[in-house]
Protein backbone atom coordinates (compact mmCIF):
# COMPACT_ATOMS: atom_id res chain seq x y z
CA UNK A 1 0.00 0.00 0.00
CA UNK A 2 2.82 2.37 0.93
CA UNK A 3 4.57 1.78 -2.40
CA UNK A 4 1.37 2.47 -4.32
CA UNK A 5 0.89 5.75 -2.47
CA UNK A 6 4.49 6.76 -3.16
CA UNK A 7 3.72 6.65 -6.87
CA UNK A 8 1.09 9.35 -6.30
CA UNK A 9 2.55 11.52 -3.54
CA UNK A 10 5.92 11.49 -1.72
CA UNK A 11 6.22 9.68 1.59
CA UNK A 12 6.88 12.91 3.48
CA UNK A 13 3.38 14.10 2.53
CA UNK A 14 1.51 11.05 3.89
CA UNK A 15 0.99 12.47 7.38
CA UNK A 16 0.06 16.02 6.25
CA UNK A 17 -2.49 14.63 3.79
CA UNK A 18 -3.97 12.25 6.37
CA UNK A 19 -4.10 15.04 8.97
CA UNK A 20 -5.92 17.42 6.65
CA UNK A 21 -8.40 14.76 5.53
CA UNK A 22 -9.27 13.94 9.14
CA UNK A 23 -9.53 17.63 10.04
CA UNK A 24 -11.78 18.29 7.04
CA UNK A 25 -14.18 15.52 8.07
CA UNK A 26 -14.22 16.76 11.66
CA UNK A 27 -14.75 20.36 10.61
CA UNK A 28 -17.43 19.92 7.98
CA UNK A 29 -19.30 16.85 9.19
CA UNK A 30 -18.38 16.48 12.85
CA UNK A 31 -19.55 19.95 13.86
CA UNK A 32 -23.03 19.19 12.54
CA UNK A 33 -23.52 16.66 15.32
CA UNK A 34 -23.41 19.53 17.82
CA UNK A 35 -24.73 22.54 15.90
CA UNK A 36 -27.70 20.81 14.26
CA UNK A 37 -30.22 22.20 16.78
CA UNK A 38 -28.53 25.57 17.28
CA UNK A 39 -29.78 28.83 15.82
CA UNK A 40 -28.26 29.43 12.39
CA UNK A 41 -27.65 32.93 11.08
CA UNK A 42 -28.48 34.06 7.55
CA UNK A 43 -25.89 36.56 6.28
CA UNK A 44 -27.38 36.96 2.82
CA UNK A 45 -26.93 40.50 1.48
CA UNK A 46 -29.11 42.37 -1.05
CA UNK A 47 -26.40 41.73 -3.64
CA UNK A 48 -26.70 38.00 -3.02
CA UNK A 49 -30.45 38.23 -3.45
CA UNK A 50 -29.98 40.06 -6.74
CA UNK A 51 -27.51 37.45 -8.00
CA UNK A 52 -29.28 35.09 -10.44
CA UNK A 53 -29.54 31.36 -9.99
CA UNK A 54 -27.56 29.74 -12.82
CA UNK A 55 -27.88 25.93 -12.60
CA UNK A 56 -25.21 25.31 -15.28
CA UNK A 57 -22.53 26.46 -12.82
CA UNK A 58 -23.15 23.31 -10.78
CA UNK A 59 -20.71 21.67 -13.20
CA UNK A 60 -17.91 24.01 -12.06
CA UNK A 61 -19.00 23.54 -8.45
CA UNK A 62 -18.54 19.78 -8.73
CA UNK A 63 -15.39 19.92 -10.84
CA UNK A 64 -13.81 21.80 -7.93
CA UNK A 65 -13.27 18.42 -6.28
CA UNK A 66 -11.06 17.41 -9.19
CA UNK A 67 -9.14 20.69 -8.88
CA UNK A 68 -8.50 20.08 -5.18
CA UNK A 69 -7.27 16.51 -5.59
CA UNK A 70 -4.95 17.32 -8.48
CA UNK A 71 -3.84 20.60 -6.92
CA UNK A 72 -2.92 19.07 -3.58
CA UNK A 73 -1.07 16.24 -5.29
CA UNK A 74 0.99 18.80 -7.23
CA UNK A 75 1.73 20.81 -4.08
CA UNK A 76 2.68 17.65 -2.19
CA UNK A 77 5.05 16.57 -4.95
CA UNK A 78 6.75 19.97 -5.32
CA UNK A 79 8.94 19.69 -2.23
CA UNK A 80 8.80 18.97 1.47
CA UNK A 81 9.12 22.70 2.26
CA UNK A 82 6.26 23.79 -0.02
CA UNK A 83 4.06 20.90 1.08
CA UNK A 84 4.51 21.63 4.79
CA UNK A 85 4.11 25.38 4.35
CA UNK A 86 0.89 25.26 2.31
CA UNK A 87 -0.65 22.40 4.25
CA UNK A 88 0.12 23.97 7.63
CA UNK A 89 -1.51 27.21 6.44
CA UNK A 90 -4.60 25.28 5.41
CA UNK A 91 -4.63 23.44 8.72
CA UNK A 92 -4.76 26.79 10.49
CA UNK A 93 -7.56 28.02 8.21
CA UNK A 94 -9.53 24.81 8.67
CA UNK A 95 -9.19 24.96 12.47
CA UNK A 96 -10.56 28.49 12.32
CA UNK A 97 -13.48 27.18 10.27
CA UNK A 98 -14.16 24.55 12.91
CA UNK A 99 -14.33 27.19 15.63
CA UNK A 100 -16.51 29.51 13.53
CA UNK A 101 -18.91 26.69 12.65
CA UNK A 102 -19.41 26.14 16.39
CA UNK A 103 -19.83 29.75 17.51
CA UNK A 104 -21.47 31.24 14.42
CA UNK A 105 -23.41 28.58 12.47
CA UNK A 106 -24.90 29.94 9.26
CA UNK A 107 -27.54 28.99 6.73
CA UNK A 108 -29.34 30.43 3.71
CA UNK A 109 -32.63 30.05 1.90
CA UNK A 110 -32.12 28.14 -1.31
CA UNK A 111 -34.33 28.75 -4.33
CA UNK A 112 -37.07 26.32 -5.22
CA UNK A 113 -35.90 24.46 -8.29
CA UNK A 114 -38.78 24.17 -10.71
CA UNK A 115 -36.81 23.45 -13.88
CA UNK A 116 -36.46 19.92 -15.21
CA UNK A 117 -33.26 20.34 -17.20
CA UNK A 118 -30.08 18.35 -16.65
CA UNK A 119 -28.35 21.00 -14.53
CA UNK A 120 -31.53 21.65 -12.53
CA UNK A 121 -31.66 17.98 -11.62
CA UNK A 122 -28.01 17.99 -10.58
CA UNK A 123 -28.63 21.04 -8.38
CA UNK A 124 -31.59 19.31 -6.77
CA UNK A 125 -29.41 16.28 -6.06
CA UNK A 126 -26.67 18.43 -4.50
CA UNK A 127 -29.25 20.24 -2.36
CA UNK A 128 -30.60 16.91 -1.12
CA UNK A 129 -27.14 15.63 -0.21
CA UNK A 130 -25.62 18.79 1.24
CA UNK A 131 -27.47 20.62 4.00
CA UNK A 132 -27.53 24.42 3.94
CA UNK A 133 -25.25 24.86 6.92
CA UNK A 134 -21.54 25.28 7.73
CA UNK A 135 -21.47 28.00 5.11
CA UNK A 136 -19.30 30.76 6.57
CA UNK A 137 -16.55 30.63 5.58
CA UNK A 138 -16.97 28.63 2.39
CA UNK A 139 -14.91 25.42 2.44
CA UNK A 140 -15.37 25.25 -1.33
CA UNK A 141 -13.73 28.64 -1.82
CA UNK A 142 -11.13 27.96 0.86
CA UNK A 143 -9.89 24.79 -0.82
CA UNK A 144 -9.74 26.36 -4.29
CA UNK A 145 -7.89 29.41 -2.97
CA UNK A 146 -5.35 27.21 -1.16
CA UNK A 147 -4.75 25.30 -4.40
CA UNK A 148 -4.21 28.56 -6.28
CA UNK A 149 -1.91 30.05 -3.66
CA UNK A 150 0.02 26.79 -3.54
CA UNK A 151 0.36 26.87 -7.33
CA UNK A 152 2.37 30.08 -7.02
CA UNK A 153 5.10 28.06 -5.31
CA UNK A 154 5.12 25.28 -7.88
CA UNK A 155 8.23 25.46 -10.06
CA UNK A 156 8.05 22.00 -11.60
CA UNK A 157 5.20 23.00 -13.95
CA UNK A 158 5.01 25.72 -16.64
CA UNK A 159 3.82 29.23 -15.84
CA UNK A 160 0.45 28.77 -17.52
CA UNK A 161 -0.50 26.29 -14.78
CA UNK A 162 -0.72 29.15 -12.28
CA UNK A 163 -3.03 31.16 -14.56
CA UNK A 164 -5.29 28.19 -15.23
CA UNK A 165 -5.50 27.52 -11.50
CA UNK A 166 -6.41 31.15 -10.78
CA UNK A 167 -9.07 31.29 -13.48
CA UNK A 168 -10.66 28.04 -12.38
CA UNK A 169 -10.56 29.06 -8.72
CA UNK A 170 -12.41 32.27 -9.56
CA UNK A 171 -14.97 30.23 -11.49
CA UNK A 172 -15.42 28.04 -8.42
CA UNK A 173 -16.00 31.18 -6.35
CA UNK A 174 -18.64 32.30 -8.84
CA UNK A 175 -20.26 28.87 -8.86
CA UNK A 176 -20.83 28.87 -5.10
CA UNK A 177 -23.05 31.95 -5.29
CA UNK A 178 -24.61 31.25 -8.70
CA UNK A 179 -25.93 27.86 -7.59
CA UNK A 180 -26.95 29.40 -4.26
CA UNK A 181 -24.74 27.22 -2.09
CA UNK A 182 -23.04 30.23 -0.51
CA UNK A 183 -23.19 34.00 -0.21
CA UNK A 184 -20.54 36.62 -0.89
CA UNK A 185 -19.41 36.91 2.74
CA UNK A 186 -18.70 33.17 2.79
CA UNK A 187 -16.34 33.72 -0.13
CA UNK A 188 -14.59 36.66 1.52
CA UNK A 189 -14.19 34.80 4.80
CA UNK A 190 -12.46 31.91 3.03
CA UNK A 191 -9.89 34.14 1.34
CA UNK A 192 -9.15 36.02 4.56
CA UNK A 193 -8.55 32.79 6.50
CA UNK A 194 -6.25 31.35 3.85
CA UNK A 195 -4.21 34.54 3.57
CA UNK A 196 -4.00 34.78 7.35
CA UNK A 197 -2.89 31.16 7.53
CA UNK A 198 -0.18 31.70 4.94
CA UNK A 199 1.09 34.81 6.71
CA UNK A 200 1.15 33.23 10.17
CA UNK A 201 2.56 29.96 8.90
CA UNK A 202 5.55 31.81 7.50
CA UNK A 203 6.00 34.07 10.53
CA UNK A 204 5.41 31.45 13.22
CA UNK A 205 6.69 28.40 11.31
CA UNK A 206 3.57 26.30 11.60
CA UNK A 207 5.29 23.81 9.30
CA UNK A 208 7.22 22.60 12.34
CA UNK A 209 4.11 20.66 13.33
CA UNK A 210 4.55 18.34 10.35
CA UNK A 211 8.32 18.19 10.87
CA UNK A 212 7.73 16.93 14.42
CA UNK A 213 5.16 14.41 13.19
CA UNK A 214 7.53 13.14 10.54
CA UNK A 215 10.36 12.65 12.99
CA UNK A 216 8.16 10.93 15.55
CA UNK A 217 6.54 8.47 13.16
CA UNK A 218 9.77 7.83 11.29
CA UNK A 219 11.26 6.13 14.31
Amino acid sequence: MRHKLQKIIPEYSFLPVATLLALNILTYNGTRLITGNMHHYDITTPLDTATPFVPAFILIYLLAFVQWISGYMIIARESREVCYYIFSAEMFAKLCCLIIFFIFPTTLVRPEITGTGFFDRICSLVYSLDAADNLFPSIHCLESWVVFRGALYVKKLPGWYKWITLIFSLLVFASTVLVKQHVLLDMAGAVILVETGLFLSKKLHFDRFFIVLEKRFAR
